[in-house]
């Protein structure tokens, strides 16, 4: 195949997928928020498929919502329609995001390899917002600049010391409702949850 067919197919594929976001949009703006307080950021990752695979996610564990940085448009089709069901806000850069998350009571994490505290010892707050960057080059921002902004890690025991960026956010998805889900349960039964080992 010649490199002007190859790039013909993937501007044909490029717009297809704005056609279908365009659509899958306007569903979007009737989206009520998820049972749960927490917050998924998405920081200019590329419009392909762990966009929808978080949307995915989001519906599942119920997030309040999901906000795309520097993101014009994303393929719907791996979402499997979640995208209809959980609010989405767009935001230009960063900074907008974060004032937004901070004004609203919302405490900023982000995940690094090694760095932070592993997310199972940490007790979550109920307005958590969890960001996640491009798939090669990380997050946007200089964290230190953000001064809000605090590190959590997923304990990782292999050797690539590296997780798809749709599996993270599912692993932390889990792990919040999983705090939120015990405490519940022990403000309804007064009984106290196991302890972690």
């Amino acid at each position: 195949m010649s490199s002007y067919k190859a790039r013909m197919i993937i501007k044909a594929a490029k717009e297809q997928a704005r056609r279908q976001f365009r659509r899958h949009r306007n569903k979007n703006r009737l989206a009520t928020p998820g049972i749960h307080k927490c917050i998924i950021v998405l920081d200019g990752l590329k419009p392909t498929f762990n966009i929808g695979k978080i949307f995915r996610s989001a519906e599942a564990f119920g997030c309040h919502e999901v906000h795309l940085i520097g993101t014009d448009f994303f393929d719907p089709g791996p979402a499997m329609g979640a995208f209809k069901y959980v609010p989405a806000k767009f935001h230009s850069r960063f900074i907008s995001c974060y004032a937004e998350l901070l004004e609203r009571g919302y405490t900023p994490f982000i995940l690094e390899p090694g760095r932070g505290n592993p997310v199972m010892d940490v007790d979550l707050p109920v307005k958590s917002a969890f960001v996640f960057g491009h798939e090669e080059f990380g997050i946007s921002f200089e964290p230190d600049l953000f001064p809000e902004v605090e590190r959590l890690t997923i304990p990782q025991y292999g050797r690539s010391q590296s997780l798809n960026v749709s599996v993270a956010a599912s692993i932390i998805l889990y792990e919040y409702t999983r705090q939120f889900a015990c405490r519940n349960l022990e403000t309804q039964a007064r009984l106290p949850c196991k302890e972690k080992v």
